[in-house]
């Protein structure tokens, strides 16, 4: 990435550069883009070739090579703000799929002023590690409601696992934070026999969860969510939604305070 982003800009610095020598001088490229100030054709005193040009803007980046990290830093600058205007966009349009689907679980105080939406897959082992974080979180704020939106992005076993921990919120809400606990705090993988077992465990009938798990509604909760996701630019988990703002991956419990203070400081 970037190598990628050093290439984009040595092209912009470039085309720059060549602009200024007056090389590309009433270019059809140029007149096109609707340039402000017209660009002086060279004489035959002062004409340029392309070598000469390419050597000189050579010359320049070897001597001045932080030029092209300010043009890197400023393009970064540029689409972390797009996207953040982006992601604002998404956030304030779709507040209640967000933060109030009725097929997330939510830990932490239901009624809290500040609430952090963290997209997980159950087979997702920096979800594993993050668990830790949501129940440090939850515990030393009291006003903080914690949505668990599941996104399983992981292979059949993950949706699998999820269609599982859906219709069990469906049926046992109030022990949907043990259920999810204990199936993402597990050993080895989760899939749709663990997460039955889980299930069975904290008191779900069997033949009731089976037949709960053919619920129509959540392979439609699923595709909203995946639809969401898209339009947040969320590809990996754990991703959050704090506030107004989205945070990718597993950046650890102190991280995620920030945050959190920031979306209150913002109410």
């Amino acid at each position: 990435m970037t190598k990628a982003l050093l290439l984009g800009t040595t092209g912009v610095a470039v085309a720059l550069a060549m602009m200024a020598f007056g090389f590309v001088a009433g270019s059809p490229e140029i007149a096109k883009a609707g340039t402000a100030q017209p660009v002086q054709a060279a004489t035959a005193d002062t004409k340029i070739d392309r070598a000469e040009v390419e050597g000189i803007i050579r010359d320049y980046l070897l001597k001045n090579p932080e030029v092209l990290l300010e043009v890197q830093d400023a393009l970064e600058a540029k689409q972390k703000e797009e996207q953040r205007i982006a992601h604002l966009g998404v956030i304030q349009n779709a507040k209640d799929q967000i933060f109030n689907s009725s097929f997330d679980g939510v830990v932490g105080n239901p009624n809290g002023k500040v609430t952090i939406v963290e997209f997980y897959d159950y087979n997702c082992g920096f979800c594993k590690r993050a668990i830790d974080d949501m129940q440090a979180l939850t515990k030393s704020d009291p006003d903080l409601r914690f949505v668990l939106k599941e996104f399983p992005i992981l292979g059949p076993d993950s949706q699998k696992a999820s269609v599982v921990s859906m219709a069990f919120h469906l049926m046992m809400p109030e022990k949907y934070g043990e259920f999810h606990n204990a199936l993402l705090g597990g050993q080895g993988r989760a899939t749709e026999a663990t997460a039955i077992k889980t299930a069975i465990s904290l008191g779900a009938d069997e033949a009731t969860l089976r037949q709960k798990m053919k619920d129509p509604s959540i392979p439609e909760a699923f595709a909203k969510t995946y639809d969401l996701a898209n339009k947040l630019a969320i590809t990996g988990t754990p991703s959050y939604v704090v506030g107004n703002e989205v945070v990718f991956g597993a950046l650890g419990q102190e991280v995620l305070a920030e945050k959190i203070q920031e979306a209150k400081a913002a109410l």
